[in-house]
C-alpha cells in the first residue's frame, strides 16, 4: 500500500512541475485554450473543409457550417500538441460569426496577439491553424467542401 501511496505522490509531483514549467513558458490564455478548448471535434456534412499537415508534423482540420456568407458554426480538429490545440480553440472563438470575407483576413499574427503571445518556438502552430482555415475558405470559394 505504501508503494502505491508512493507513486501517486510522485505521479502529483510531475503533474505539478509540469503545470509550473507552462505558466513560465505560456500565457494564461495559452494554458487556458488547450487544458478546456471550444469548438474541438469535426461537423458532419460541413459546408468547407481544411485540412493540413504543417512541418511540425501536426495535423489540423477545420470544418465550417456556412449560412449567409457567415461562419455559423466551426470545429477543429488536430491530433498535434497543446499549442496546437490552443490555437485550433482560440481561431474558432475569433471567426463564429464572422463574415467569409473577415475571416479570409485574419492573419496567424492576429491569432498570437489574441492568445497573448506564444514562445517563438511554437509560433508555427499559429500559421497551421490559420493556413488550415484559409485552406478551408478555399475550397468553400471553389465549390469543394
Amino acid at each position: 500500500m505504501s508503494e502505491e501511496k508512493d507513486f501517486e505522490k510522485m505521479i502529483e509531483g510531475i503533474q505539478n512541475k509540469i503545470e509550473l514549467d507552462e505558466e513560465t513558458d505560456f500565457s494564461k490564455k495559452v494554458i487556458n485554450e488547450y487544458r478546456n478548448p471550444s469548438n474541438f471535434g469535426v461537423i458532419e456534412k460541413a459546408d468547407a473543409i481544411g485540412k493540413i499537415k504543417g512541418p511540425c508534423r501536426d495535423t489540423m482540420k477545420i470544418t465550417l457550417k456556412i449560412e449567409n456568407d457567415r461562419v455559423a458554426n466551426v470545429c477543429f480538429w488536430t491530433d498535434g500538441c497543446g499549442t496546437s490545440i490552443a490555437c485550433g480553440s482560440m481561431l474558432t472563438k475569433m471567426i463564429k460569426g464572422k463574415t467569409i470575407d473577415e475571416i479570409s483576413a485574419i492573419t496567424s499574427k492576429e491569432l498570437n496577439n489574441a492568445l497573448d503571445g506564444l514562445p517563438e518556438t511554437h509560433v508555427h502552430c499559429t500559421v497551421l491553424a490559420v493556413s488550415t482555415l484559409h485552406k478551408a475558405i478555399e475550397n468553400y470559394l471553389s465549390g469543394a467542401p
